[in-house]
């Protein structure tokens, strides 16, 4: 039996925009069905669902919500919807990638799961000539690895994106020749301690990202993608290395000082583009997040490796961030080797760290691919359970985008939780609950928005490993979880719990008021769980 699908028009719609759901439903309802509309909890609104066909919500206002196609009281589907101010939307960065610009190939691969998993930005890897000569290859040539491109793919690919809601960013290196254009740029070359170029392999050198030949050539080569291709922006990257170089004539170059140069360059020449830089293994975060580039972007590789260090760099990134939104992009190489379903749970646990600390992840991308290499190209075609699951995980980003990925939020575990606080945990039968991430614990965090707090659960109680990168087995059975929160006055606050695992959706739980304390037992904990707690 095929499972009905909600599929949103768009991966994220402007204030102006009617709200348009996709209803595919090859079994047929055979009983009347609606969608139901929700916003945290609170139903807003109900519209008759077709059998299959497209169900216009009409507009909606300022906010992110769940969407579930409903049967005799039982949810068949579901899905979700952000809409935005067209001044917010730059604060919202949901990343995806396509790297296939054969000719004449379909671009309903990439605005299928541009629309299924809601995603506002597509970055275009590898889509230049060479990395110094962007378009000099013409109409049709072969990239510097031999992968074919056609130009007018391209174009139809970053129109594709624009039908659909999301922005196309094409992938410039922001340091990197050739061997066809080292002669040209030799002299503002970044040199070793010996006096060597840095060099990626015996392929790209690296040059003074700030010198000002160099910015004015990238600009010239950005620009004229604009004209030529219409890109929205770009996804501005680099290697990581070096941090400090001299060039050849022996000025000393801080890498930090020089990206920082090079952006504020960009942006002089692209006023209106969408700018991304990869902060390489959070290097140097601190600097360009302050930038004017529209987001904070980190790919992260060792001593990055376990589910502690990434809530570490989202909360180091979060704290200079202000209202730019935070991404991480975490490979998940395991997919190369492990059991589909060990690289899913691995996956989700990256996914719930991420979550739950207020950033998004590069993962998926055109026609359903993960990434699992820095080379995008090498990539995993993910199976229909684990693009299922994915679905269900960012419908759940979506909806509760205002309780995870709100700039404001604030982490008070410290404040809140343990036995001199007394205030607000969450206690199992089988396993301890941890403030830390710790194999064989429930990972409890507690963070506030406004008068609202939010107790996020991680389930790693099965685990033995906590690295983000490593198959994980299924989640342990810990019992029922007992929430205890201290009371204020005027009764007991309205508790809702959500599973993106579950049903999707903020449920309402009761609780038992006991003096200075009210307790509730909460649903079976599956991998994350989402408190929010209101009228406090």
């Amino acid at each position: 039996m095929t499972a009905p699908q909600l599929i949103p028009t768009r991966g994220i719609y402007l204030t102006d925009e009617p709200v348009v759901i996709e209803v595919s439903d090859p079994e047929g309802h055979g009983i009347p069905a609606v969608l139901e509309v929700s916003d945290l909890g609170s139903l807003l609104r109900t519209v008759v669902a077709p059998s299959s066909g497209s169900a216009d919500l009409g507009p909606l206002p300022r906010g992110s919500y769940g969407i579930s196609l409903v049967c005799n009281g039982i949810q068949r589907a579901r899905s979700a919807v952000q809409v935005v101010a067209p001044e917010d939307r730059s604060a919202v960065q949901r990343y995806g990638f396509v790297v296939d610009y054969h000719p004449d190939r379909d671009p309903g691969a990439l605005t299928d799961i541009v629309r299924r998993l809601h995603l506002t930005d597509v970055q275009f890897y590898d889509w230049a000539y060479r990395h110094a000569d962007l378009l000099g290859g013409g109409e049709s040539y072969a990239d510097p690895l031999g992968n074919v491109v056609a130009l007018d793919t391209v174009r139809e690919l970053v129109r594709a994106c624009r039908t659909v809601g999301a922005r196309a960013l094409g992938y410039a290196a922001v340091y990197a020749v050739g061997q066809q254009e080292w002669p040209r740029w030799r002299s503002h070359a970044l040199l070793d301690a010996e006096g060597n170029p840095y060099a990626l392999g015996d392929f790209l050198r690296v040059v003074d990202p700030g010198d000002p030949a160099w910015t004015t050539h990238f600009g010239d080569d950005l620009s004229a993608a604009v004209r030529a291709v219409g890109f929205d922006g770009f996804h501005l990257d680099q290697y990581g290395w070096p941090k400090v170089a001299v060039t050849p004539q022996g000025e000393r170059v801080d890498l930090a000082e020089r990206f920082v140069t090079f952006i504020e360059a960009v942006r002089h020449r692209l006023p209106h583009a969408r700018l991304v830089f990869n902060n390489v293994n959070d290097f140097p975060t601190w600097a360009t997040a302050r930038a004017d580039q529209d987001a904070v972007y980190i790919e992260v590789w060792e001593p990055h490796t376990t589910l502690a260090d990434l809530a570490d760099v989202v909360t180091r990134a979060r704290s200079v961030a202000g209202s730019k939104p935070v991404v991480v992009a975490a490979y998940q190489h395991c997919y190369a080797d492990a059991p589909r379903a060990a690289a899913d749970q691995a996956t989700a646990l990256t996914m719930a760290t991420l979550f739950s600390h207020g950033a998004t992840h590069l993962l998926a991308g055109d026609g359903g691919r993960l990434l699992i290499d820095p080379y995008y190209a090498r990539n995993h075609l993910a199976e229909p359970a684990t693009l299922d699951r994915l679905a269900r995980w960012y419908d759940f980003l979506v909806e509760h985008h205002d309780v995870l990925l709100d700039p404001d939020i604030v982490d008070v575990t410290g404040s809140y939780a343990g036995l001199y606080n007394d205030d607000l945990d969450v206690t199992y039968p089988g396993a301890p609950t941890s403030g830390t991430a710790r194999p064989g614990a429930v990972w409890r965090r507690i963070t506030r928005r406004g008068d609202w707090l939010v107790v996020h659960l991680i389930n790693l109680s099965a685990t033995t490993d906590d690295g983000w990168d490593h198959p994980q087995p299924p989640p342990g059975d810990l019992g029922t979880g007992v929430l205890r929160l201290r009371l204020v006055g005027g009764g007991a606050p309205s508790v809702f719990v959500a599973d993106p695992d579950g049903l999707g959706h903020l449920e309402p739980v009761t609780m038992a008021d006991g003096g200075t304390h009210a307790t509730t037992d909460l649903p079976p904990l599956q991998t994350w769980q989402l408190i929010l707690i209101r009228g406090r």
